[in-house]
């Protein structure tokens, strides 16, 4: 698995790939299973699937135990997967914190561990994501020699060509680009094959991979107010060049961030927190009263997403108002998606599902008053399933398939 670099639908799998993984992967949903059941499923005939599995028992991936149903003669054996065999860390944050996993092949967590997010964006984020890969493999007790990889989640753009990561200016920060000859230092320094995805595509797959019912195929994962990850047919979607999914416009390079920020308003690049701080020091000047600013010192410029929601929780009316108006916003943006896409399900995540209902309540009722009729008859809004560790779980579960295509 060593030199891994691209994932989802942007690679395209050999013949043997494409078994492993539709063999595994029925495996690791149904098993203990007979080996008909799978050549049903799979379409694959029952001596390649024999086959197949003979060798994932002899690499340890698989094993027999107990008897399926007999049609008459010999009962035939079940396999399961052998989920303890190998291991996986997945690393990655959200809008609050950072964290890493060490998850069985069944993505089961072992170890978790997690720390605040850093305010700095770019190498220094990184560089703490790095720290904390260092941390679980030491804290963790899981064998070292069975970790086959590492999946590192970051926000920004990829740029798979070039192995850069690239925060645009239009985050609100200059433009910061990070070479992704980072992961071969990792690599080097770990002795484990790395994976570096974007965060929101780690996410949407994590939960297709681990929580999503199989038959929810069309999905968009709205990961805050900054991008999404999308599913089209069960694959993650990328785009021609590996950036599909990042929201509004992000070019503003002969507009002040005033002018542009009038102009990209209404499917224009947010901020993480939904612009609720756009306007937090006029908000003080008015409320100063309100928890918001309680829970942040009474200094405006100390307040954040998190605070909002705590205050929204012990009923505070600026921070209700603030969270109804952001999911208001959102909820038109998401309209605009789902009448482009017509997905069966939007998942919201990235740290805004902690809002809940106060978020979510305003959010589909403006995505009932916005989308086509049609399109809202077989769509469902749903918060994160995976909640906080969505997206390192995701980035672990893009090692599991890896090493499933692979093995």
């Amino acid at each position: 698995m060593a030199g891994i670099r691209g994932l989802f639908a942007g690679t395209e799998l050999g013949d043997r790939e494409k078994k492993n993984l539709l063999i595994l992967d029925t495996i690791r949903k149904k098993g203990p299973i007979g080996r008909t059941d799978i050549s049903k499923i799979t379409g694959f005939n029952i001596v390649t699937v024999s086959n197949y599995i003979d060798h994932y028992i002899k690499e340890g991936l698989v094993s027999e135990g107990g008897y399926d149903t007999s049609t008459g003669g010999r009962k035939p054996m079940l396999v399961d997967l052998n989920y303890k065999s190998a291991y996986v860390i997945g690393v990655g944050f959200d809008m609050f914190d950072m964290r890493a996993v060490v998850v069985d092949l069944r993505c089961n967590m072992l170890f978790q561990t997690k720390k605040k997010r850093s305010a700095e964006t770019g190498r220094t984020l990184l560089n703490n994501l790095i720290e904390m890969v260092d941390e679980i493999l030491k804290k963790s007790s899981v064998d070292r020699k069975k970790i086959k990889g590492i999946g590192l989640a970051v926000a920004g753009i990829i740029d798979k060509d070039n192995m850069t990561i690239r925060w645009p200016g239009a985050l609100g920060t200059p433009d910061i680009v990070v070479s992704a000859s980072l992961l071969d230092t990792l690599e080097h320094k770990f002795n484990i094959p790395v994976v570096i995805e974007n965060d929101a595509d780690c996410a949407a797959f994590g939960e297709q991979w681990i929580a999503l019912e199989p038959e929810l195929r069309d999905v968009i994962y709205m990961y805050s107010g900054v991008s999404c990850g999308i599913i089209i047919n069960g694959q993650i979607y990328k785009g021609a060049s590996g950036c599909a999914g990042e929201l509004g416009i992000l070019n503003p390079s002969t507009l002040d961030k005033y002018d542009w920020k009038k102009e990209s308003y209404g499917l224009g690049r947010w901020n993480m927190e939904l612009s609720t701080l756009d306007n937090i020091k006029e908000i003080h000047e008015k409320h100063s009263d309100s928890v918001i600013f309680k829970l942040a010192g009474n200094d405006p410029k100390n307040v954040t997403f998190s605070n909002i929601v705590e205050a929204a929780n012990s009923k505070d009316i600026v921070a209700i108002q603030l969270l109804s108006k952001a999911g208001e916003d959102l909820g038109k943006k998401i309209a605009f998606l789902v009448n482009l896409l017509n997905p069966q399900v939007v998942v919201i995540g990235g740290g805004i599902e902690r809002a809940g209902s106060f978020l979510l309540d305003p959010l589909k009722k403006t995505v009932k008053e916005w989308a086509l009729e049609e399109v809202v008859r077989v769509l469902k809004i749903i918060p994160a399933q995976l909640a906080e560790n969505a997206v390192p779980l995701g980035a672990a579960s893009v090692i599991v398939q890896k090493y499933f295509e692979h093995i």
